[in-house]
C-alpha cells in the first residue's frame, strides 16, 4: 500500500492507495512546530483508527509547499512508519515538460495536481485549486504544463476583512444563502464567495483568451465544495486529485526514494 502525503500552508491531506484505489483519506491542519515524534505518533493512531495496519504500508510519496517540516516528515517515516519516503522536487522526473520561465518557481502541489489531471483527463485542461491559495494551472493537449495564475484564498480574504477592519466580525468559511445580505455576517459571505466565484470564472476565461485550445475545469483542493453552484466555469469536481498525482508520479518512478 502507497502513503501519499499533500503537505499545505493550512492542512495536510492524506491517503492510503491499494492498487488505484484511494482507500483512506483524512486531513491534518498543517503545525510548523510538530517535532517528527509527534507527528509519527499521530499518523500511527490516525492509521489504526482507518483500521489500516501500519505494516501494510510499503512506500511514502510527498508533495510540500512547506519546507521546513520536510525533515521531520522523513524521519517520522523512517522511525514510525518504516517505509521509504519520496519528496517531489524540481529534479524529480515527473514526465511532464514545464515550458514556464523559471520552472524550480512552480509549486510542488500545483505539478502533482497537472500530472495528475493529464493521467485521470487528458489534455487541454485548466486546475483550479482552492487552498491557502487559489492556483489556476494550464496543461496543453500535449500534456505540457504551460503556467497559470495565483489569487489569495477564501480563508485569506475573510481574515483580512476581519484584521483591517474595526467593525467587521472573524466568521466561519459558511456559504450565503442569498446574495443578498441581510446582516453583516451574511452580506460578508455573500461578498466573499460570489466574488471569488467570480475570480474563478473571470480567470478562467481570461486565461481560455490566451490559448489556442479548449480546456475543460477542474475542481480540486480544500475549499472546492464551497463554491461549487457558484461558479459558472468548473465543470469537473475532484477532491483527490492531488494523491492521485502523486500516486501517478510513484508509479513513474517505480517506487526509488527521490533526493531532496
Amino acid at each position: 500500500m502507497l502513503l501519499t502525503i499533500d503537505i499545505g500552508n493550512t492542512s495536510t491531506h492524506f491517503g492510503v492507495f491499494d492498487g488505484d484505489a484511494l482507500t483512506v483519506q483524512f486531513r491534518l491542519s498543517t503545525n510548523r512546530n510538530m517535532s517528527a515524534d509527534e507527528l509519527g505518533i499521530q499518523l500511527r493512531h490516525l492509521l489504526a483508527y482507518s483500521n489500516l495496519a501500519v505494516e501494510k504500508l510499503s512506500a511514502a510519496i510527498v508533495c510540500s509547499v512547506v519546507p521546513e517540516l520536510d525533515y521531520a516528515y522523513r524521519l517520522a517515516a523512517e522511525r514510525y512508519i518504516f517505509v521509504p519516503i519520496t519528496f517531489v522536487t524540481r529534479e524529480t522526473p515527473l514526465g511532464m515538460p514545464i515550458l514556464v520561465r523559471n520552472p524550480e518557481e512552480v509549486g510542488a502541489d500545483r505539478i502533482v495536481d497537472a500530472v495528475g489531471a493529464f493521467e485521470r483527463y487528458g489534455g487541454g485542461l485548466m486546475i483550479v485549486d482552492f487552498g491557502t491559495a487559489i492556483t489556476f494551472d494550464v496543461v496543453s493537449p500535449k500534456g505540457e504544463y504551460l503556467g497559470g495564475a495565483i489569487a489569495p484564498g477564501l480563508k485569506i480574504a475573510l481574515d483580512a476583512l476581519f484584521q483591517r477592519t474595526a467593525k467587521l466580525p472573524r466568521i466561519d468559511l459558511v456559504p450565503p444563502e442569498h446574495a443578498l445580505g441581510r446582516t453583516t455576517i451574511e452580506s460578508m459571505r455573500s461578498g466573499v464567495f460570489h466574488g471569488y466565484a467570480g475570480l474563478v470564472d473571470g480567470c478562467v476565461n481570461a486565461i481560455r483568451g490566451e490559448v489556442d485550445f479548449p480546456t475543460r475545469v477542474i475542481g480540486t483542493g480544500g475549499h472546492i465544495t464551497l463554491v461549487k453552484g457558484l461558479s459558472k466555469t468548473l465543470e469537473i469536481f475532484d477532491k483527490e486529485l492531488t494523491l492521485h498525482g502523486l500516486k501517478v508520479i510513484h508509479g513513474r518512478l517505480a517506487g526509488a526514494p527521490n533526493p531532496a
